[in-house]
């Protein structure tokens, strides 16, 4: 299943296309909390080198990490987020709100450094100030997703 064949103007479609699979948004959440290097995402993930080679390339293709050399001797690369991969952030925030809410499991907590509170994360529209899912939507735009 590809974006193309799904639903060519659905931007829901199009991101799980770039970052639709649970490695990737692992990976992506490990980089939050500043985890750079390889061995590093290896040793959190128990994911396989080969696996996190393909995702590390794959998300840094599309932009939402970008390689840094942090060692010339030897040259040692480390995986930094660009602006678009530190956008990601509340979508996995509320994504996680969400499995908390609705996934049978005793979950990590997102805390708040500043604050130290645990973070609650809650998405709202920024026109009209209405939490999400508050009110109903219509899809409008690239032949409205028929």
């Amino acid at each position: 299943m590809t974006e193309s064949n799904v639903a060519p103007g659905c931007p829901i479609a199009r991101g799980v296309g770039t970052v639709g699979d649970a490695w990737s948004m692992l990976i992506l959440r490990d980089a939050h909390v500043g985890v750079t290097r390889f061995d590093q995402f290896r040793k959190n993930l128990g994911i396989a080198p080969t696996m996190l080679t393909k995702r590390l390339a794959a998300l840094t293709q599309a932009g939402l990490l970008e390689k840094r050399l942090y060692s010339e001797r030897p040259p040692r690369e480390e995986y930094v987020l660009t602006r678009a991969g530190a956008d990601f952030l509340p979508v996995l925030l509320l994504f996680g709100a969400w499995a908390r809410r609705h996934c049978d499991g005793d979950f990590a907590r997102f805390i708040d450094e500043t604050t130290g509170q645990e973070i609650q994360p809650v998405g709202v529209d920024a026109v009209s100030g209405a939490r999400l899912g508050s009110r109903p939507i219509k899809v409008s735009g690239p032949e409205d997703l028929a």
